[in-house]
């Protein structure tokens, strides 16, 4: 079974239908209830998806990662419910609708791995609803063990500054959960990264983070 991870990648053979646009960090990539045209794919960078409440409040939905798609709720004609923004500088491909009808005229192979997607960004958005219910630590467990899924590795090419942007938590809390957890041997603490030594222990933090054999990093595996 091809995992959600494996499809978006296949997406680098094909960024020559797509538009290359560089986006810096803080800038929107597009807008909660705006109508735009198509979707886009993360080549380099960070960019998290948020939802406005109806208090006027952001609640982080998703991480994307390089690799990854974003803004394929487009593809149904409707606005978008969510609000990109870019962590860090980017670099993303905008494909619109008409680069994509033509993209399966010509890879029709691509549609059931466009379909695989869909179904998990439906997935994470299910879970990210009740994001804001967890802990602290629980919130910043579920962040590090999805973006590594994500990349099948554990190690997570991210900062403190980046975790706190993502989760909308201060950076003494981030920097207090993470030192913490060092000392417990759960992580280590490398130059703009982290290593995650025990994924067993983070998901005990946070039992019902979406997870499947078919998303799991091959490091786990070998536990």
């Amino acid at each position: 079974m091809v995992s959600p991870f494996e499809t978006d990648l296949k997406w680098e053979m094909f960024l020559k239908y797509g538009k290359r646009q560089f986006v810096k960090r803080k800038s929107v990539i597009y807008n909660q209830g705006s109508l735009g045209d198509g979707f886009y794919y993360l080549h380099k960078g960070l960019v998290k998806i948020v939802i406005s409440t109806a208090k006027g409040n952001n609640r982080l939905i998703n991480i994307v990662v390089p690799g990854q798609l974003l803004g394929i709720q487009m593809m149904d004609g409707q606005t978008h419910f969510t609000t990109a923004f870019a962590v860090k500088d980017s670099v993303v491909y905008h494909f619109s609708c008409e680069q994509f009808a033509k993209l399966m005229n010509e890879q029709p192979e691509l549609l059931p791995l466009f379909s695989q997607t869909v179904n998990q960004k439906m997935r994470i958005l299910l879970y990210a609803i009740n994001m804001k219910t967890l802990s602290s630590e629980e919130q910043i467990a579920a962040l590090l063990l999805n973006i590594c899924d994500e990349f099948k590795n554990y190690e997570v090419p991210l900062t403190q500054q980046d975790l706190a942007n993502c989760t909308g938590l201060t950076r003494i809390t981030v920097y207090k959960i993470l030192k913490e957890w060092k000392k417990n041997g759960l992580i280590d603490i490398e130059k703009r990264k982290f290593v995650i030594k025990r994924p067993d222990l983070l998901r005990k933090l946070n039992q019902y983070a979406p997870h499947s054999e078919a998303h799991s990093c091959p490091m786990l595996r070998r536990e």
